[in-house]
């Protein structure tokens, strides 16, 4: 079938059975496995030694916590369980134990087509191989083919009333078709759907019919007639960065004389090769394979004992206000700790199983947008990592500055450590993270230092005041304040994306613009919100000037 199963448990399974177990064997689970099918309920969850003794009639041995899945999880891994098992087995008539129906029988009781079949066995209709004639073909035990009518029974139905179309049809779907390709309203896929959902029909049975159609007369084609042909991937990336500047589809399928689907799949194929070309880490941990425990990951940060404050310490004297605003963030407990990083690592892993399936030229946008929602999820939480930390960096800091060295790069270069020990830790031996990063930061501090010193002794000419006074001639001044005023425009484009609040606190936060520099908790009062919401409205601000400039290209000093 082609897709991935949900529970590692089960995969494993069967791939043990597939491999080793005998034919009986295998027909006698096939048996079992399907009549466990009909019995199992979404809503419910089931233990998993009770699972493989309904499959295989043994108990497993007992090796760790008992594992207990999720319903819908097994429902749908147990149809490719089915699948799977049967497509190695090839029976004979004889050896079934009820009547068998080939697809063509299946298809004249029902009155539906070889391909809705196809469509039923993706919902569960359990299919197995038989040898009929000397040949093997597909075939389907009586009492599989009832429980799927008793279970869908409304598919059924729909699939049965189908009839052929009519002349006054086939003309209402040549008119409506020829009008929708005329103004650009899609592929001829996304026509018929479009078609079918107006006329109670299947998007098939619209497709195919154009598709001849269009066959049938070559001279005046109605799909094929509105298709405007290749294109580079100059016009996919000038589409693409239009699409993100805000122009609208009607306004770019105008202008790049495209069909709207043909814009959103180059939309999607772009969208997907950025996502693709980010590089994405995580550190994995066994408890990610098991479905059990994923509410558990996925649950908010666990509180604080009962009775226990939080734990915050006071600047030191003289930090300006932005470095003393890092201590009013407070630190993370050892279990807390502990809980974001396993959180921060799961979301990670759960994108890379997503983008391992994503085909770029067949990108969906459900796909790209699940991506991009756990991607964001797992950067906010590094950012609450990061946050409850950057206070290490500055007492390392203080520790290392010295009359020659300046004190604000050395922070900088501490939090560039911070943050790559932030995505190296590997959170499942038990340590402290504090620990890890210290070392880090002071590795960093170590190396940088001593070059930094190197560098400014062997330049040493005895004429710096000479240097420092005299003008840069080398320099065109109007192509600086050119330059200049191009990087204040694209900073006020970017601004200009962000919404009112989020504007108005990164410029009040940088002192963009000759504005005064805020802190959280001046601007909190003066928004109404506490400065725990400012700081998280800040972050993601931040995260999309980034992602903007990315997009865009843009190479601005203050990023």
């Amino acid at each position: 079938m082609g897709e991935l199963y949900r529970l590692v448990p089960l995969r494993q399974l069967k791939d043990q059975q597939t491999r080793f177990a005998p034919k009986d064997q295998k027909i006698a689970q096939l048996d079992r496995a399907e009549t466990l099918l009909g019995e199992l309920k979404e809503d419910k969850r089931y233990p998993y030694e009770y699972i493989y003794y309904r499959i295989t009639g043994f108990r497993p041995e007992a090796d760790g916590p008992p594992i207990v899945l999720d319903g819908a999880d097994l429902r749908a891994d147990l149809q490719l369980f089915l699948h799977d098992l049967a497509m190695t087995v090839d029976h004979t008539i004889d050896e079934a134990t009820e009547p068998v129906m080939t697809v063509q029988e299946v298809g004249r009781r029902y009155n539906v087509s070889n391909r809705t079949i196809s469509r039923w066995r993706k919902r569960g209709l359990v299919a197995r191989r038989f040898v009929i004639n000397g040949r093997v073909k597909i075939g389907f035990l009586e009492s599989s083919v009832a429980r799927f009518v008793s279970e869908h029974g409304a598919r059924v139905e729909r699939g049965a009333r189908f009839r052929q179309l009519t002349d006054d049809e086939r003309d209402e779907i040549l008119r409506r078709a020829r009008r929708m390709a005329a103004v650009g309203r899609g592929r001829l896929v996304e026509i018929a759907r479009r078609i079918a959902r107006k006329m109670d029909r299947s998007t098939e049975t619209i497709r195919m019919f154009i598709k001849k159609h269009d066959l049938d007369h070559p001279d005046r084609p109605i799909i094929t007639a509105s298709n405007p042909g290749h294109i580079d991937d100059d016009a996919k990336a000038k589409i693409y960065q239009r699409y993100l500047q805000g122009v609208t589809v009607e306004n770019l399928v105008s202008q790049f004389k495209r069909t709207r689907s043909s814009i959103y799949r180059i939309i999607n194929e772009m969208r997907a090769t950025r996502i693709l070309g980010v590089k994405l880490e995580f550190m994995h941990h066994p408890s990610f394979d098991d479905s059990a425990q994923r509410k558990e990951i996925l649950a908010a940060m666990p509180a604080l004992p009962e009775g226990k404050a939080p734990r915050r310490s006071k600047p030191p004297k003289g930090l300006p206000p932005y470095l003393a605003s890092l201590y009013e963030t407070p630190l993370l407990s050892r279990e807390q700790e502990m809980h974001l990083f396993r959180k921060m690592n799961y979301l990670k892993y759960r994108a890379s199983l997503l983008r391992d399936r994503v085909v770029v030229e067949r990108a969906k946008t459900t796909e790209l947008d699940e991506i991009e929602r756990l991607q964001e999820q797992a950067l906010e939480i590094k950012n609450q990592i990061i946050s409850s930390n950057l206070r290490l960096v500055v007492s390392i800091a203080k520790r290392h500055v010295n009359p020659t060295s300046n004190f604000f790069e050395l922070v900088s270069d501490g939090n560039m450590s911070l943050i790559r020990a932030v995505e190296k830790f590997d959170f499942s031996r038990g340590n402290k993270f504090s620990t890890y990063a210290s070392w880090a930061i002071m590795k960093n501090f170590a190396r940088t230092i001593p070059e930094e010193n190197y560098r400014r002794d062997r330049f040493v000419t005895g004429h710096e005041e000479m240097f420092e006074s005299a003008p840069d001639t080398r320099v065109d001044e109007h192509e600086y304040e050119a330059a200049q005023r191009r990087s204040v425009e694209a900073v006020k484009g970017m601004l200009g994306r962000l919404d009112e609040r989020e504007r108005r606190i990164i410029v009040s936060r940088f002192g963009i613009d000759g504005n005064k520099e805020q802190t959280l908790e001046q601007l909190g009062r003066e928004l109404g919100i506490t400065k725990e919401r400012v700081r998280q409205i800040e972050s993601r601000a931040q995260d999309k000037l980034f992602r903007i400039a990315k997009e865009q290209r843009l190479d601005l000093p203050i990023l």
